[in-house]
């Protein structure tokens, strides 16, 4: 196991490098770089030279009346482009600003954000506790619900329990995440009906000055919607697989024998047919949570008014700020490739019969 483990650790290099250089090739065609987000912030140029220390009077910049937005730069200095461009690195050609970005990248130094200048960890670290509350607690809630329910469906198989849940699983499905997150606000948020819950944050502005069980129910009272809107949609699919890996095993000779043998239903289910069923289910716990994590974060975090990653993704591709853009997918890359390790670790430690050490990948 431990040369299988290895080899995995060793392929983290060039798929890590292929990922980032692919990304950062495609980003170089992309219009609209950060000094083009500059020039295009300049629209009333005599404020934005005021900023800089000059001013559009100085550098002989014409403006007429009824400019809006950019214009690529017409009628700026050149030495003024030229500065920018220096600045940001744009000078250099592109497989040199990548070899230093990779080079730095190594030893986790991401930079500092070109429109904020706070460093990306720090922003990262920022914004990570929002996060992982959406992404871990709905994983957890989809697991809590989608398992039991699984094996209910399972044992009952073709009974009006199963026709009916089945059927309010899929409209549950159907129902985009952002849909469902704007209805739990219209219900319960202040919006057309109940006031019952926070809109914003994760905690309320006096929770310093709560009791330790006032933090908890405070903390649970602030995510208890976003949570509940991401979790809706996780928990249908793993409730299908759960029926069905619950009704593949229960089929097989091992449970007619056990049954066979006098073994009560409940001694065989949970017994015999529990492990192997879950071990898919449990297995990928890592790369759901993974899924869950990018996921919905975005929506959910802009409806709710949370502060996450999704989030602080989102604007810095919007506004070309590449240190957050090429940092944050860099670290969660190399996150997401060492979870999938941990879930081939998680597959031996259910099942121990499951060799990768006979496999060259």
């Amino acid at each position: 196991m431990a040369a299988y483990i290895l080899r995995r650790l060793l392929l983290i290099i060039p798929t890590l490098f292929g990922i980032m250089i692919i990304n950062f090739a495609i980003v170089q065609f992309v219009p609209g770089g950060p000094v083009d987000q500059i020039l295009a912030n300049l629209e009333n140029l005599d404020t934005g030279f005021d900023r800089l220390g000059g001013s559009s009077a100085d550098a002989g910049i014409v403006v007429s009346e009824d400019s809006r937005g950019y214009k690529g730069g017409v009628g700026l200095p050149p030495d003024f482009i030229e500065s920018l461009n220096k600045q940001y690195g744009f000078d250099k050609p592109f497989w040199t600003r990548f070899g230093q970005m990779m080079k730095s990248y190594m030893v986790f130094d991401f930079g500092e954000s070109y429109f904020r200048s706070i460093p990306v960890v720090d922003l990262v670290i920022e914004k990570m506790p929002v996060s992982i509350t959406l992404g871990l607690w709905s994983t957890l809630i989809a697991y809590i619900i989608a398992i039991p329910l699984g094996i209910r469906k399972a044992v009952s198989d073709g009974s009006r329990f199963d026709t009916w849940s089945t059927t309010i699983l899929i409209a549950a499905y159907a129902v985009p995440v952002f849909l469902f997150a704007v209805i739990l606000v219209v219900l319960f948020a202040g919006g057309s009906y109940w006031n019952l819950f926070p809109l914003r944050g994760l905690t309320s502005d006096n929770f310093d000055e709560l009791s330790l069980l006032g933090k908890v129910g405070d903390y649970f009272w602030h995510i208890a919607l976003p949570i509940t809107a991401m979790a809706i949609g996780s928990f249908t699919t793993l409730t299908i697989l759960t029926k069905n890996l619950f009704l593949d095993e229960i089929k097989k000779q091992y449970v007619i024998t056990a049954r066979a043998k006098g073994a009560s239903e409940r001694r065989v289910l949970y017994g015999h047919v529990f492990r192997n069923a879950m071990l898919l289910i449990t297995a990928s716990f890592p790369s759901i949570f993974i899924g869950v994590f990018f996921g919905g974060s975005l929506f959910i975090e802009t409806i709710f008014s949370l502060d996450g990653l999704g989030r602080m993704g989102f604007e810095a591709a919007v506004a070309r700020d590449y240190p957050i853009m090429f940092g944050t997918m860099y670290f969660f890359t190399l996150f997401g490739l060492l979870v999938k390790i941990l879930s081939d670790l998680m597959y031996v430690w259910i099942d121990p019969r499951i060799d990768f050490e006979s496999r060259r990948v």
